[in-house]
């Protein structure tokens, strides 16, 4: 599987275990960057390569009444100085194709998110920046039925694009991560990376707003490295119970330290030759 570019670090092609991890959401601009730089900093002790990610729009929140970020032009203004203060590659979503070309001027990955996986329009203005696209799979969605939205970037160009996995829906208010789902994913001939927060949500089951389980982020994460991912993805922030988007799934800051440990030590695991398992 070939390898994607971002920035100075490499997902998949044999690379390392890339971390992408931050807040759900843009707060301010200096809670932002200081986490960005306590994460960078975890990261590196850790030895793992880094994207740093955040939103500057949820344009999917529960409630009309849920916070959503600062907007387009403000939240990339951040961004941009996240980027210039840290040196870390950018992730963020985009909502609408008018969104691609703006955001692709400051992030280096362009996210498109689960509940529009198959928005071909969307996929397509993506594509078009040369930007690497992560698709985060529809909740609604087989693995398999992903090559479709991954052959529409392919297809208008843009061969680096990866996949992220992030529960599928289970009855009313709840997800469910099938393990199986991530070689499958890995068959579509592009790197996979494992949400381990927010397939931990409950879907609108917290009175107008969606709550979680995270207090399972490191059984989810470490069996998702276990079955051989590229890449974790985590959001992160310094007091969870403050944060004002995905507060009960998110991983406190204090602990990711030691997730990223555990994950590099099954990760170690997992590529040892056959031979040396015996």
């Amino acid at each position: 599987m070939p390898a994607i570019h971002i920035g100075p670090v490499r997902l998949g092609g044999g690379g390392p275990l890339l971390l992408i991890a931050g807040p759900c959401v843009i707060e301010r601009e200096d809670h932002t960057l200081a986490l960005a730089r306590a994460i960078q900093e975890v990261a590196r002790r850790c030895g793992l390569p880094c994207v740093f990610k955040a939103s500057y729009d949820k344009a999917n929140r529960t409630s009309i009444r849920s916070f959503r970020g600062p907007g387009l032009d403000e939240g990339l203004r951040i961004l941009a100085a996240v980027k210039a203060a840290t040196g870390l590659p950018i992730l963020t979503d985009i909502h609408e194709p008018a969104q691609a070309a703006p955001v692709a001027e400051v992030a280096d990955v362009l996210q498109i998110p689960a509940f529009l996986s198959r928005q071909t329009d969307l996929l397509v203005a993506a594509a078009r920046t040369e930007r690497a696209v992560n698709i985060k799979k529809g909740q609604f969605l087989s693995p398999l039925d992903m090559r479709f939205a991954v052959e529409k970037v392919i297809a208008s160009g843009n061969p680096r694009v990866f996949v992220t996995e992030r529960g599928s829906s289970f009855g009313y208010n709840n997800l469910v991560v099938d393990m199986r789902a991530l070689p499958q994913l890995r068959d579509l001939g592009c790197p996979v990376v494992f949400d381990a927060t927010h397939s931990l949500q409950l879907p609108g089951a917290g009175d107008g707003k969606t709550a979680g389980q995270a207090q399972y982020i490191p059984t989810l994460a470490s069996a998702a490295v276990a079955a051989g991912v590229d890449g974790v993805f985590l959001e992160v922030h310094d007091t969870p119970s403050a944060a004002p988007s995905d507060a009960e799934n998110a991983l406190p800051l204090e602990r990711l330290e030691g997730l990223l440990n555990r994950l590099v030590r099954v990760d170690a695991a997992v590529r040892q030759p056959a031979s040396t398992l015996s």
